[in-house]
């Protein structure tokens, strides 16, 4: 059965979609974009604090649905510019273990949403 997670504690969405949605044992979570849910304003500026934010938004939404960045299997990362990736690796690298740390793209687009400059998305299954 498809059950919808929502949490005030990460951006709520913007259009025809939800933060995340729980299938059985696994969680399908949206992009999301350096978006203070806090405030309601983007952070800018610095790739690595808005990576940061990004997984933050993330961990909250893992979170409100039970679940960490340890069942995380599944990752993808869009940036607007690919010379920031080492940046962006360092920030991402934070939440995971290297050893269990899981699979994943780092695709440049040329925009996002809010014309931001990175979005993440994860898939995480319970064991």
């Amino acid at each position: 059965m498809k059950k919808i997670i929502s949490t005030p504690n990460a951006p709520a969405p913007i259009g025809p979609y939800n933060q995340a949605v729980l299938f059985d044992n696994t969680l399908y979570c949206s992009g999301q974009i350096p978006l203070d849910p806090a405030t309601g304003e983007l952070v800018r500026g610095d790739i690595k604090a808005e990576t940061k934010q990004c997984m933050e938004n993330l961990k909250a939404v893992l979170n409100e649905a039970g679940f960490d960045f340890e069942q995380v299997v599944k990752t993808s990362i869009f940036v607007k510019d690919m010379h920031q990736f080492a940046d962006i690796n360092a920030v991402y690298g934070e939440y995971f273990n290297n050893d269990t740390a899981p699979a994943r793209e780092t695709v440049e687009v040329a925009n996002l949403p809010k014309f931001v400059n990175v979005e993440i998305s994860m898939i995480a299954i319970r064991h």
